[in-house]
């Protein structure tokens, strides 16, 4: 019986080998935010690729897709520039705002995000996604490009991220390793719901916290200790902590 199945089946071209290509892409893009002169040596490939790409995916008016891409390049760099601030006022092992721009996974990640949630707001298909796994493959942060973040945000050290795609950030949040962003149940049923938490201003969100549900608000100017398994609302103004009693004895007591 699977081998009539087998006989059956007709394999689809998927494009496959564009993920090669939207990597290329998002590399130059993000290194043309930033870099005036590789931005004129490279624009017509950007250019060419995303057209390139977009035809590929049965994108519609995919030069139009382009001109309003290319028009919030400078908000882009803006809204980077306040999240580069933000690591660089915010982590002491950051030397300068130059560090931050060349050795940061965070920022790097951010850069991808916004980029990838510009296309997500143009209704392109599946490029915004492409490109965030690919960021996620480099950093291992992994945003989807649905998710709302606000102003000057801050991830810290970066490995093991997940902000899930109806999630909301708003402004001066700062996130530490290993938190997860997440949906309480997966079903299919859901896809058009609101499955992600809202976190509000000066929310700090320290090391592998997971914060569960649509309805799940965390108060502006609240505090989420590691380790913290949140499914439920926070006022604003709290502080929430996982406590674990530990008992710490002398290695020859206990012979």
């Amino acid at each position: 019986m699977q081998l009539q199945s087998q006989k059956k089946y007709k394999l689809r071209n998927y494009n496959i080998c564009l993920k090669d290509t939207v990597e290329a892409f998002t590399k130059k893009l993000f290194y043309s935010l930033f870099d005036s002169h590789f931005k004129a040596e490279n624009y017509e490939f950007l250019k060419s690729t995303f057209l390139k790409i977009t035809e590929k995916l049965n994108v519609s008016e995919n030069k139009k897709r382009w001109e309003e891409f290319e028009s919030h390049f400078e908000t882009i760099q803006y809204q980077l520039s306040l999240d580069a601030m933000a690591i660089a006022e915010n982590d002491p092992a950051a030397e300068s705002l130059e560090e931050v721009y060349l050795a940061y996974p965070g920022f790097h990640a951010i850069a991808i995000y916004r980029l990838s949630h510009e296309l997500y707001k143009l209704k392109v298909p599946i490029l915004p996604r492409m490109m965030s796994e690919y960021g996620h493959g480099l950093t291992g942060v992994d945003i989807h490009p649905g998710a709302t973040i606000g102003s000057s945000f801050f991830i810290d050290h970066a490995t093991g991220i997940v902000i899930g795609e109806t999630s909301v950030i708003k402004n001066n949040v700062k996130i530490y390793q290993g938190v997860t962003l997440g949906g309480i149940q997966v079903k299919k049923s859901l896809a058009s719901t609101k499955r992600h938490p809202t976190i509000e201003d000066n929310v700090i969100i320290y090391a592998n916290a997971t914060i569960l549900g649509g309805d799940v608000v965390v108060g502006a100017n609240s505090i989420i200790g590691a380790n913290v398994c949140l499914t439920e609302s926070v006022p604003e103004n709290s502080i929430l902590t996982y406590q674990k009693e530990f008992k710490i004895r002398n290695r020859a007591d206990a012979k």
